[in-house]
């Protein structure tokens, strides 16, 4: 907490209800009888183009009609079979540019079936319902550790207890989830609703759990490779891109991630520091949370700035419009050049105004500006690190795992899956369907 505290950053700018409604969710979930309108408004295609833009091939069809017919605990286990995160997914997926960009109401200029929030609907009633309808298969004998709780971690370790195998999580925080728990912003997770999913997801029985597991320090690829039949590793990005300019050390310069991660566990926001003019570097998902949750932390000023145009940026046109509405400036075309100091706290960002090369990328043109500023974020992203996995022999492909279709990596009884591997999509649904597949490789493999 101490690094937040420089000048201008103070906790409790709020009021108690005014935190209150600004973390509240998002997306209000839907009525019974709202979720039976929305259902109603689907087609039911037979070559469904929401289904083929699904990441993890969930049945939207089927699950939506499962709900018209007044079965949503039904309507889950469709999705669960397919997605075991999908109520997560249901929360923070980007529908807009998936299944609800496909969607055939959009040809007749109507508004897209919101299959998001009608997923929303059914996993959440049978998460509540506190039913388990995923059963494990006769035990194997075969051992397998997954390394990283994360979406793909997750999903891994539930689609092998199905077949029976004992399963060994190992994570290197105290709670699991990876960026579900971590990562995200408060508003579109309340009530801790990851925490909620994860009870589900274990309760098919068969895993078992070890916290403070941190590869490369406590816990060797080597050693599990050899006390386990097959080992999968869903480690996400565990390191954070530095800018590599002057100023970047200053007291108020903050990795975002961080600082969500912090938001995230603690439960009374009043007590979290937030500048009143914030820089927020970076154009991605990450950049937008963090610019809108500092924004609704009471923040006064709160400033987006990417180095290049609106066509680049990451986050979607969804989550660019919810900074705009939240009152966070946009800022584009500008490359931030050092970061100024005063008495060895963050004053402002000096950035550079940028123009589209030939060759698609970005170059000065010698005219620049700069951004009062009492907080920094830096939000351009996070990288993989490589020394995690030691002198395993497990092959790099550019600064991530090389995996083949199956996510098998170069070493035998290695798999890989999420973030951490060379192609992944950083999305939680993309991490979701390489654990997948990759444990029906292993399970393949072990049965062979």
């Amino acid at each position: 907490m101490d690094k937040h505290r420089v000048s201008g950053v103070v906790a409790g700018r709020l009021t108690a209800r005014e935190y209150q409604d600004n973390f509240a969710d998002i997306h209000p979930p839907l009525s019974a009888h709202e979720a039976l309108v929305e259902a109603q408004r689907c087609y039911f295609c037979h070559d469904a183009p929401c289904m083929n833009a699904c990441p993890t091939k969930i049945d939207v069809p089927l699950f939506i009609r499962q709900i018209a017919t007044a079965n949503p605990k039904g309507a889950a286990l469709t999705i669960f079979k397919q997605n075991i995160v999908g109520g997560m997914c249901a929360r923070v997926c980007p529908t807009e540019t998936l299944c609800e960009e496909v969607c055939v109401r959009n040809e007749a200029e109507e508004k897209p079936v919101r299959i998001g929030l009608l997923q929303r609907y059914a996993t959440d009633a049978l998460i509540e319902s506190g039913e388990q309808k995923f059963a494990r298969a006769a035990a194997t004998g075969r051992q397998v550790a997954v390394v990283g709780a994360g979406p793909a971690g997750l999903a891994c370790a539930h689609r092998l207890s199905m077949y029976g195998h004992d399963v060994t999580l190992f994570e290197a925080k105290d709670k699991l989830g990876g960026l579900n728990e971590y990562g995200l912003a408060a508003y579109k997770t309340p009530d801790d609703f990851a925490q909620r999913e994860i009870e589900y997801i274990l309760g098919i029985g068969g895993i078992e759990v070890r916290s403070g597991a941190r590869l490369g320090e406590n816990v060797s690829l080597d050693d599990l490779a050899k006390g386990h039949d097959a080992v999968f590793l869903g480690l996400g990005m565990g390191g954070v891109n530095a800018l590599g300019i002057e100023g970047e050390d200053l007291d108020g310069v903050v990795d975002a991630i961080d600082y969500i991660a912090e938001l995230r566990q603690t439960p009374d926001k009043s007590r979290l520091p937030v500048g009143r003019r914030i820089v927020v570097i970076g154009g991605g998902m990450t950049a937008v949370d963090i610019a809108v949750q500092t924004k609704r932390l009471g923040a006064e000023e709160v400033a987006m700035v990417y180095r290049r145009g609106a066509e680049q940026l990451k986050a979607s046109g969804y989550e660019q419009e919810l900074a705009q509405t939240s009152g966070v400036q946009i800022r584009l075309w500008s490359a931030p050049v050092r970061i100024l100091g005063e008495g060895g706290k963050v004053a402002g960002v000096e950035f550079e105004y940028q123009s589209a090369g030939n060759g698609g990328g970005t170059g000065g043109t010698g005219e620049s500006f700069v951004l009062p500023a009492d907080q920094v974020f830096k939000a351009i992203g996070q990288k993989f690190l490589p020394a995690c996995v030691g002198e395993s022999g497990v092959a790099l492909k550019g600064s991530r795992i090389a995996v083949d279709e199956e996510r098998r990596t170069s070493v035998a009884k290695i798999w890989a899956g999420g973030d951490c591997v060379a192609g992944g999509e950083d999305l939680t649904v993309a991490s979701v369907e390489d654990g997948k597949l990759a444990a029906e490789s292993i399970h393949r493999s072990l049965t062979a």
